[in-house]
């Protein structure tokens, strides 16, 4: 939720119609935990309750994401209990320090498998060779 009134511009903010369109154009297009949060306060198609005004109109209101998410736990405690994966920083990561199920799951947040891993070093190599693709290196 966070992310979203972050990123989301003062005009999209104060109008809850375009506020909702936003979030709802939004949740079309993401995947994992995100998309567990958007089914959850009914952004999608498929979700089986809608609590959109309940998220819409607070973030109107310039209320931190932090107070609405209190006054959802009301109505679905799920919603709170949501929690995010740390991001990886690349340029500090020793890969041989992970566990075998770190490093299979950034290979499944990138799309990728591993075909015949049966060892930890199988993995990191596979990582090492898919990391040029999926990891931007800042200049």
């Amino acid at each position: 939720m966070s992310k979203i009134a972050a990123d989301a511009s003062d005009d999209v903010i104060k109008d809850p119609k375009k506020l909702e369109k936003y979030i709802k154009d939004r949740c079309s297009s993401t995947g994992g935990k995100e998309h567990r949060f958007c089914y959850y306060i009914g952004a999608l198609p498929e979700s089986a309750s809608y609590i959109m005004n309940e998220v819409v109109r607070p973030l109107g209101w310039s209320m931190p994401p932090e107070k609405v998410c209190s006054r959802l736990k009301e109505k679905d405690g799920q919603i709170c209990e949501l929690r995010y994966d740390k991001s990886i920083d690349w340029k500090t990561v020793d890969l041989k320090k992970l566990k075998v199920k770190d490093l299979r799951k950034i290979l499944d947040d990138w799309g990728e498998t591993c075909r015949a891993c049966s060892e930890k070093s199988d993995f990191i190599a596979r990582v090492e060779e898919l990391k040029p693709k999926h990891v931007r290196e800042e200049l």
